[in-house]
């Protein structure tokens, strides 16, 4: 078990030094250690911490449990202290908290681009790039950029929500920096948006999601972890790294789900965020620790055969 901090004063100093000296924010991201770089067969392992942005505060019955910032900043201080965690997937607020903290040294550096898609919304397909830019990661000497991708054949506001993915995508290579690309096929359900999660429909939401954009150089796909995997991961030569989502199984059966994709020829990691921040036990050590064992490390694997040309 975690335990409770009851310390309400804990990060006072991050307003302090917000109202009195705002660019701490950008000279923490200029000074602080740079992650030594992706590897080939060394898998990666992010924490996703992405969700309160867009109005998504529920972790399996709780429908608050995201709602505590403080909270929140503990368990992402917990999970980043194990030297097998390689960064962070984060909103603008959590990313620049993250950097005043001094928790980021040697970290992949994720922001999260669209954030308009608010959870419940009416318009919630048209999700719009209401979080980082291309540019402004690019100074924060950023990794890369999210960007969630539903696709609703059934609502006309997927048309420019790709347009707007394509665009970002285009953006992120200018500045070569990932573009995380993380697609679902949707439909609206009883006023909700449900992802189909089939192979067959996450197969078909790569081959839209991998094409957006002019150029897929700087392209990742983030999928979730489905039935029938190995079709998937035949639907792309994209680097991949799998989500955790919120899920209701056993602990075990989600660990086991993961280590058996992880195995697949181009799954590059982890990007997993309430699955271990808030696991079902509430040590959130433990469950990173654990999530970390299954992580591929070996660098000596031979990639797929270039093409001669």
């Amino acid at each position: 078990m975690r335990e409770a901090t009851t310390d309400s004063r804990r990060y006072d100093h991050l307003s302090r030094v917000r109202l009195e000296d705002p660019g701490a924010v950008a000279r923490a991201a200029k000074t602080r250690r740079p992650h030594p770089g992706l590897i080939y067969g060394k898998q990666n392992f992010i924490v996703a911490a992405d969700h309160p942005a867009r109005g998504a505060l529920a972790v399996r019955s709780n429908p608050a449990a995201m709602a505590d910032r403080l909270d929140l900043l503990d368990r992402l201080q917990i999970a980043l202290s194990n030297p097998a965690v390689d960064g962070v997937l984060a909103s603008p607020d959590i990313l620049d908290d993250l950097l005043l903290l001094g928790a980021l040294d040697g970290k992949l550096l994720f922001g999260s681009m669209n954030r308009g898609g608010l959870a419940g919304f009416v318009n919630e397909i048209d999700d719009r790039f209401t979080g980082h830019t291309a540019p402004v990661l690019a100074e924060l000497g950023a990794t890369g950029g999210k960007m969630l991708t539903r696709i609703c054949l059934g609502d006309p506001a997927t048309a420019r929500a790709l347009e707007a993915t394509a665009k970002a995508v285009d953006s992120l290579a200018e500045h070569q920096l990932v573009a995380m690309v993380e697609p679902f096929l949707s439909t609206w359900h009883n006023g909700k948006i449900v992802n189909d999660l089939s192979a067959d429909a996450v197969i078909k939401s790569v081959a839209i999601a991998q094409s957006l954009g002019s150029s897929s150089a700087y392209t990742w796909m983030k999928l979730p972890v489905v039935p029938e995997m190995e079709r998937v991961m035949d639907s792309t030569t994209l680097p991949t790294v799998l989500l955790g989502g919120d899920p209701a199984a056993a602990p075990d059966e989600v660990y086991e789900s993961w280590g058996r994709a992880l195995a697949l020829p181009g799954v590059q990691g982890l990007t997993v965020g309430r699955t271990l921040l808030y696991p079902q036990d509430d040590d959130v050590a433990g469950a990173v620790a654990t999530a970390a064992s299954l992580l591929r490390t070996d660098t000596t694997s031979e990639p797929r055969k270039e093409l001669a040309l």
